[in-house]
């Protein structure tokens, strides 16, 4: 390694400032607040500018990481978000909940003996500059194809497809179930990790280009696949998400007070239920609450609670923190809240009063057993270790399963055993003719870059066929 690399190395990695946690706990802003243009630059000179750089094979959707870091060393930091726009639409998205440290930064070559490069800070710090700056992502739209495209979903993978597809010159209608796009860009991520005028705003920019948006339309209900044909649409994209809550099925869930993480967070984040009564839309509140899971989602519904102004947030998991699937940054933000982490512990039973209400939690103290298929070491129940735990609200976050609506409305779409669509995973073509599907109704529930990888993958697939046939 040369002498300026070595040097490069040594520069440390750039903290990014934050909400202090006994500010944050009290409001929905976001946490963290950005780089500002001086500590952009400092982060973008540690990168080593690798000529086989390792971190663009960690990205799903092949982003030019080390070209516009390049740019923002030398502070052209629109020439930074146009390089980016090459490849992502989403930049400002992704810069805050993509797992960097799983993908691009988990291949960063100083992360072999340091800490890698920031590279979703990065991402975030020019996608709002161009924000802020009113720096226009708009490419220049190809000749008219004359032919019509219909995508069911304004989540990640749906607004790929749409922004890969107007660029080429197709008609591209997105069809949104919901009264506001963006999946759950929306209604799953809260505004304290993803501010929703962030995706409005590029949702908006896609409009410009020509995306046409209907909500409130709930494909395989309001209208079927056929009649999408029969109205002239030539391809149709389907990218509906996993949203179908998933439960323990232990006794007394059906008390009040017990609800899905799902319902929880769309009432909070999509129905702006944690402003009644100004908005119309109660929000179950409690002073004792209990979120069973251990990924984001779960995160995310305990640190709503606490902002709804709960006295005490538990997460219960029946895994250690080393199995948790939340993100690092996640559970440090929750712990740093003041959220407390029941580990290696398992709920058998609800309980309630006479009025039908949740009051307290049976758990059973677990350790960990040999791995399971997932690679990771299978819970088991440590026998006579019962104990009570108290709550009045108690939220679920087990994962969520596949949307049925629109895939029990047609029977020439193909299912697996679990529900999710079967589709090619190169080009995400379904067994029915002109129908595309990706993102989590396809793979079951993953990453937001994962989702947008599929909705490129499946933009490529379409053009070919509206091109040269199926």
């Amino acid at each position: 390694m040369s002498e300026k690399k070595q040097k490069k190395g040594k520069i440390a990695r750039q903290k990014m400032s934050e909400q202090a946690p006994e500010m944050r706990r009290g409001n929905f802003k976001e946490v963290p607040l950005g780089y500002d243009e001086e500590t952009a630059i400092t982060e973008a000179s540690r990168c080593l500018g690798c000529k086989n750089p390792s971190c663009v094979s960690g990205c799903p959707v092949d982003v030019d990481i080390p070209g516009f870091i390049s740019f923002i060393k030398e502070k052209d930091f629109e020439g930074a978000i146009k390089n980016i726009w090459t490849k992502n639409a989403l930049p400002a998205v992704c810069g805050r909940v993509c797992p960097q440290e799983i993908q691009c930064e988990g291949k960063c070559i100083l992360g072999k003996k340091g800490k890698p490069v920031a590279i979703g800070n990065l991402e975030r710090f020019v996608a709002d500059y161009a924000r802020n700056k009113g720096i226009s992502g708009i490419p220049a739209v190809g000749k008219s194809a004359g032919k019509k495209v219909a995508i069911v979903g304004s989540g990640p993978s749906g607004l790929t497809v749409a922004g890969d597809l107007i660029a080429k010159g197709y008609d591209v209608t997105i069809l949104e179930a919901f009264h506001k796009p963006g999946g759950v860009l929306v209604y799953g991520i809260p505004e304290f990790r993803l501010p929703k005028d962030i995706v409005f705003s590029e949702v908006a920019s896609l409009e410009k280009q020509g995306v046409k948006l209907e909500c409130n339309s709930v494909v395989g209900r309001t209208v079927s696949l056929e009649e999408l044909f029969e109205q002239g649409f030539e391809a149709i994209y389907i990218g509906v998400g996993a949203g179908l809550p998933k439960f323990l099925n232990i006794d007394g869930e059906n008390l009040i007070g017990i609800l899905s993480a799902n319902e929880y967070l769309t009432r909070a984040n999509l129905m702006k239920a944690y402003l009644f009564p100004k908005v119309d839309t109660p929000m179950p509140k409690g002073k004792n609450v209990t979120v069973i899971g251990g990924g984001n989602v779960a995160m995310d519904a305990a640190r709503t609670a606490l902002r709804l102004g709960a006295e005490s947030v538990k997460i219960v998991y029946r895994r250690s923190r080393e199995e948790m699937p939340a993100r690092k940054e996640e559970i440090h933000h929750a712990e740093e809240e003041g959220i407390e982490f029941l580990l290696l512990t398992n709920p058998v039973k609800f309980k309630g009063n006479e009025k039908g209400r949740v009051t307290g939690m049976t758990c059973l103290k677990m350790e960990l057993g040999e791995p399971d298929e997932g690679g990771r070491r299978r819970p088991v129940e440590v026998k006579g270790s019962e104990f009570e735990i108290k709550t009045d609200l108690s939220i679920i976050a087990v994962g969520a399963g596949a949307n049925p609506l629109l895939t029990q409305s047609d029977k020439e779409i193909k299912l697996n055993q679990w529900g999710y669509i079967m589709a090619d995973s190169e080009t995400g073509k379904t067994f029915k003719k002109g129908v595309w599907a990706g993102g989590d109704i396809v793979s079951g529930q993953a990453t937001v870059i994962l989702a947008m990888g599929a909705g490129r993958q499946a933009a490529k697939s379409i053009d070919d066929y509206l091109t040269r046939g199926w």
